[in-house]
C-alpha cells in the first residue's frame, strides 16, 4: 500500500464514540497517513506488518484498535506491546492512558528494567488490560508465572529493528512462543532486516503490509542549522546561543553520560534551570526531571540518547547537538524531539572540523541541506543582557513595597552626599553579584567559518577492487580503531560475551562494535574512534569470563600477531552474552547500570 491516502478523519475510521471524544480532547483530527492505513485493518483482526520511521504516529495506529476490541471486564493482559526501551514504554503507556481517558475502569501497566518488581507484580495481580514493557522484564514475569498471557488478544512489536539491534530479538520470539495461537500481531518497524522478515514469516498470518516512506527522514517544520566549531569554547558558545535564541524549553544532547552531568552542572551555574538525565540516573529521579520539564519547572534537559529516546514533550522548541551524533538514524531521532504535533521547532548541530564528514552524510541521509549559522555577536548577547536587566527594574518598580527602600536611598543620598544615580548603580551592582553584566568584547575580531568550494577532481584510472571483510549492510558508517582486551579464547570467552560487556558498561549499541578478532591469550574489538578518556579507564576493570579486560589501543604487533582461532564479524542480531539490559546502548557513558 502506498503512503498516498485520501484525506480522512478519525471518524471515518470506524473507531468508538469512546475513543473519538479522547482524540477531540487532545486536537486530533486526521490521522497521520500510518494511522489511516493501519487502523482498519487492525479493527478488522488482521496481522499487520508496517515499516515507518520514529515520528510518524506509530503508537496511534496500534493503541486506538487495540483499545477499540478491549473487552472492559478487569482480568488478564489482552494488549501486550513490546518496546526496546524503558522511555519508550512509558511513551506508549502513557499514550494509551490518555487514548482510554473514557473507558471506565481502564489499567495500562508499564513494566521495565530500573523499577522495582513489587508494583508491577502487584498491578499484575489486581488486573490489568494492556501492558507494555522491554523484553528482557517481560520474560523475568514470565519465568516469575506472574505475567499471564492466556487471554492475550493481540501483541504488537514496536521498533522491531531496534530490538535486533540491541541484541533482544531472542526474547522477542521467547515471548512470541507463549502467546496464544489466536492473538492477532501487529509489527513495526523502521527497516526490514533479514531477521524480522523471518519473524514476520513465522509468526504473522497473511499479514496486511504497510510501508509510509516519507520524502525526508526529518520534519519539514524543522528548522536545521548548525555551528562549525571554531575560536570560541563549545560552552561559551552554547551560552550566547541560549541568551540570543528565544525558546521556551530545549534539549541538549551529550555524547556521554558524564558529559551530560557535566554540562548540567556548568549550564545551571551560570543561571540555567537544568538538568541531566541519562543512563544512570534512577528512573523514579528520571521521570521526576521529565515531568518538571512539562510543568515548566525546568527549562533545560542534558541527556544522551539511549535516556532521551520516547521523550514526548510539547515544551521542546530547541534541540541543540552539543556532541555530533556517530550516525545519521541517531539526528533524525534527536531532533525529531522537537516539532512534535505540526509545530514549528529549531535543531542546532554543533559540528567540529574534522567532522565535516558525518554532516555531509546527515544532509545526504535526510536530503535536506543543513543551513550554516554564525554565533550571536557579543554586542547582540549584551543587549539581550540589557533588555533583561532593565524589565527587572520594571517589575520591581511596579511593586508596591518600595517605601522603606526609598527612605534608605534618600537617607544614604542626605547623610553621604552621594548623587541618587550613583547610589542606583551601586545597588545594581550588589544585584548582578560576581557575575559581569556584560560579556567582554573579544581580542581579535572574531571570524565565521566559510566552508570552501572545491574544484571538481579528474577523473582517475579505474583501480582494482579490494576483498574487504564482510560487514553488516545496515553497519554505522563511523571511523573504527582496533582496541586490545586481556580475555582470550584460552579463557573460554565467546564474541558475545565481550558484546554484552562493552554495550552494556560502555552504554553503546551493539552495531558499533565491529570485528571481534579473539586470540589464545587476547582479543582484538573494533570500537568507534574517539572514544572517552573516562570511558577507556572505566572499562580497564571490567571482567569478562572471570578476567578485567584492561582495555588499551592495540599495537601494531598485536594486530599483526599470527592467529590461532577464528574471527567473528559484527555480531549483531546476536543475543549478548551478559546481562540483559532493557536500555538502549549509544556511544557515551561509562557507569555500570542498574538492574533490569
Amino acid at each position: 500500500m502506498s503512503a498516498d491516502t485520501p484525506s480522512v478523519l478519525f471518524s471515518d475510521l470506524g473507531l468508538p464514540e469512546t475513543l473519538l471524544q479522547a482524540l477531540r480532547e487532545v486536537g486530533y483530527e486526521s490521522p497521520s497517513p500510518i494511522q489511516a492505513q493501519t487502523i482498519p485493518p487492525l479493527l478488522g483482526g488482521r496481522d499487520l506488518l508496517g515499516q515507518a520511521q520514529t515520528g510518524t504516529g506509530k503508537t496511534a495506529a496500534f493503541a486506538l484498535p487495540a483499545l477499540a476490541r478491549l473487552d472492559p471486564a478487569p482480568g488478564k493482559p489482552q494488549v501486550l506491546v513490546l518496546a526496546p526501551t524503558r522511555e519508550l514504554a512509558i511513551q506508549v503507556a502513557e499514550a494509551f492512558q490518555k487514548y482510554a481517558h473514557h473507558i471506565p475502569g481502564f489499567h495500562v501497566l508499564p513494566i521495565y528494567g530500573g523499577q522495582s518488581y513489587m508494583p508491577q507484580l502487584g498491578a499484575l495481580k489486581r488486573g490489568v488490560h494492556v501492558v507494555v514493557g522491554t523484553p528482557g522484564r517481560v520474560i523475568d514475569h514470565l519465568e516469575r508465572g506472574s505475567l499471564d498471557l492466556s487471554q492475550l488478544r493481540m501483541l504488537v512489536l514496536d521498533e522491531a529493528d531496534e530490538m535486533l539491534r540491541m541484541g533482544f530479538i531472542d526474547d522477542v520470539e521467547a515471548v512470541l512462543k507463549k502467546t496464544p495461537e489466536t492473538r492477532q500481531v501487529a509489527l513495526f518497524s523502521a527497516t526490514m532486516p533479514a531477521q524480522i522478515k523471518r519473524i514476520a514469516q513465522t509468526y504473522l498470518k497473511d499479514p496486511v503490509e504497510i510501508a509510509i516512506k516519507a520524502q525526508t527522514t526529518t520534519a519539514e517544520n524543522i528548522r536545521q542549522r548548525f555551528w562549525m566549531v571554531s575560536g570560541v569554547n563549545k560552552l561559551d558558545a552554547l551560552t550566547r546561543i541560549m541568551e540570543a535564541e528565544p525558546f521556551d524549553a530545549m534539549i541538549i544532547f551529550a555524547r556521554t553520560k558524564l558529559g551530560t552531568d557535566e554540562l548540567a552542572e556548568k549550564l545551571a551555574a551560570r543561571g540555567f534551570s537544568a538538568a541531566a538525565i541519562n543512563g544512570d540516573v534512577e528512573q523514579k529521579t528520571r521521570e521526576r526531571t521529565i515531568q518538571r520539564l512539562k510543568e515548566g519547572q525546568l527549562d533545560v534537559l542534558v541527556a544522551t540518547d539511549v535516556a532521551a529516546r520516547g521523550l514526548d514533550v510539547e515544551r521542546i522548541s530547541h534541540v541543540l547537538n552539543y556532541d555530533i551524533p556517530y550516525d545519521t538514524e541517531s539526528y533524525v531521532h534527536r531532533i525529531g524531539r522537537t516539532g512534535r504535533a505540526g509545530r514549528k521547532g529549531e535543531a542546532i548541530l554543533f559540528v567540529a572540523p574534522r567532522e565535516r564528514g558525518m554532516l555531509g552524510a546527515i544532509e545526504r541521509a535526510t536530503r535536506q541541506k543543513i543551513e550554516q549559522m554564525n554565533l550571536p555577536s557579543v554586542d547582540a548577547v549584551n543587549e539581550r543582557r540589557v533588555a533583561k536587566f532593565l524589565a527587572k527594574i520594571e517589575a520591581a518598580l511596579a511593586s508596591d513595597d518600595l517605601s522603606v527602600f526609598r527612605d534608605l536611598v534618600e537617607r544614604y543620598e542626605r547623610e553621604k552626599n552621594v548623587p541618587a544615580e550613583e547610589i542606583a548603580a551601586a545597588l545594581a551592582k550588589l544585584v548582578q553579584g560576581k557575575t559581569p553584566l556584560l560579556l567582554p568584547q573579544p581580542a581579535v575580531p572574531e571570524r565565521t567559518f566559510e566552508p570552501r568550494e572545491h574544484a571538481p577532481r579528474p577523473e582517475r584510472a579505474e583501480r582494482p577492487k579490494r576483498e574487504r571483510t564482510p560487514r553488516d549492510p545496515d553497519a554505522p558508517s563511523v571511523p573504527m580503531k582496533t582496541f586490545r582486551i586481556e580475555v582470550g579464547y584460552h579463557h573460554g570467552v565467546q564474541p558475545g560475551n565481550i558484546v554484552g560487556a562493552i554495550a552494556n558498561e560502555a552504554d553503546l549499541e551493539s552495531r558499533f562494535i565491529g570485528r571481534i578478532d579473539i586470540r589464545d591469550d587476547y582479543t582484538l574489538v573494533d570500537l568507534p574512534d574517539g572514544m572517552p578518556p573516562e570511558l577507556l579507564q572505566h572499562m580497564q576493570n571490567v571482567r569478562v569470563a572471570s578476567k578485567p579486560l584492561r582495555m588499551k589501543e592495540a599495537s601494531a604487533e598485536d594486530i599483526d600477531a599470527p592467529k590461532r582461532k577464528r574471527s567473528f564479524g559484527p555480531p549483531r542480531g546476536d543475543k549478548p552474552g551478559g546481562p540483559r539490559k532493557p536500555g538502549g546502548f549509544k556511544p557515551g557513558g561509562f557507569k555500570p547500570r542498574g538492574p533490569r
